[in-house]
């Protein structure tokens, strides 16, 4: 089980279009890694996300992330993208998140996510079965 002081970590392999004109990671791509990283922490615990929308109502979006890019990664090298709940509110969650290849860094964000209501697009609470299993 996933919990706030247990990172998660998805491998994800960097591919030809990943890359810009100078052959390393065009830096938007990071998100996307992030982005794919914190899904499959969700997917891990049991909880996909167009089930959470139609059963519960919700999505999850990014309000703010704060990035910095420390060393460039390459073509067809293979990242170490973690993703840590650092805190558990009610209408939102941040997250740490690294990636790393052969264990050095190359980016660190902090990224805030709020649970919107499906129809509204409003902050929304997250619902207890979330709360509960990544507070165990």
């Amino acid at each position: 089980m996933t919990c706030l002081n247990k990172p998660f970590v998805w491998p994800i392999r960097v591919y030809y279009e990943d890359t810009d004109a100078g052959g390393v990671v065009f830096y938007a791509n990071y998100l996307k890694y992030m982005e794919r990283a914190r899904t499959e922490l969700l997917r891990t615990e049991g909880f996909e996300q167009d089930e959470l929308m139609t059963n519960d109502g919700i999505v999850f979006a990014v309000r703010s992330l704060q990035v910095e890019y420390r060393k460039p990664a390459r073509f067809n090298q293979l990242l170490q993208v973690s993703a840590e709940i650092n805190q558990l509110k009610k209408a939102s969650l941040e997250f740490a998140q690294l990636i790393t290849h052969d264990e050095q860094l190359l980016v660190t964000a902090d990224v805030r996510i709020a649970c919107l209501d499906i129809n509204t697009m409003k902050p929304k609470a997250i619902p207890d079965h979330l709360i509960r299993a990544f507070s165990a």
